[in-house]
C-alpha cells in the first residue's frame, strides 16, 4: 500500500488506463480530506513531539465481487486516493495479484527508487564538509 499512496495521480492514472478490464466499484466511504498530525523526533531519536499537521485524503470501496480496497494518500487529491484503493483491492484477488505487481507495482517503486536516488544526488551536491587545518605556527 505504501508504494501506492506514495504514487502519483499521473502515475495511477497512466496504470489505470493499462487494464484490460477496468473493474466496477461501489464506495464504502467516498474520498474524504481531513489532517493528520506528524510527528518528529529531537535528533531523531530523542523524544517525539507534534511537528506539524498534514492534509490527507482516505477512502474505502468494495469490488463488484466484494474484495475491498483502502487508500489513504498525502495531499487532498480524491481521485489518486480513489485509483489507489482500486489497486488495492485488485492486489487481493489472486487471479490479478501477479498482473498488478509486475505492471504497475515494480513500475512504480522504480520510478519512486529513481526520485529518491535523484533528491539524494542533488542533496549530496551542496554538502559541506567542514575540516580544520594545522597550522604551522601552532605545532610544537
Amino acid at each position: 500500500m505504501g508504494i501506492l499512496a506514495r504514487a502519483g495521480r499521473g502515475e495511477l492514472e497512466e496504470a489505470w488506463g493499462t487494464l484490460h478490464e477496468q473493474p466496477t466499484y461501489e464506495w464504502l466511504r467516498q474520498p474524504e480530506v481531513g489532517l493528520v498530525m506528524v510527528q518528529a523526533r529531537a535528533g531523531g531519536t530523542g523524544d517525539a513531539f507534534n511537528m506539524t499537521e498534514m492534509s490527507m485524503t482516505r477512502c474505502a470501496l468494495r469490488l463488484a465481487d466484494g474484495t475491498t480496497g483502502y487508500a489513504y494518500v498525502q495531499g487532498r487529491d480524491t481521485r489518486q486516493a480513489e485509483l489507489a484503493a482500486v489497486f488495492d483491492a485488485l492486489m487481493q484477488k489472486p487471479e490479478h495479484r501477479f498482473a498488478i505487481a509486475s505492471k504497475v507495482i515494480e513500475r512504480l517503486e522504480s520510478n519512486q527508487a529513481e526520485r529518491r536516488q535523484q533528491k539524494s544526488l542533488k542533496a549530496a551536491s551542496t554538502k559541506v564538509e567542514f575540516f580544520t587545518m594545522v597550522r604551522a605556527e601552532t605545532k610544537k
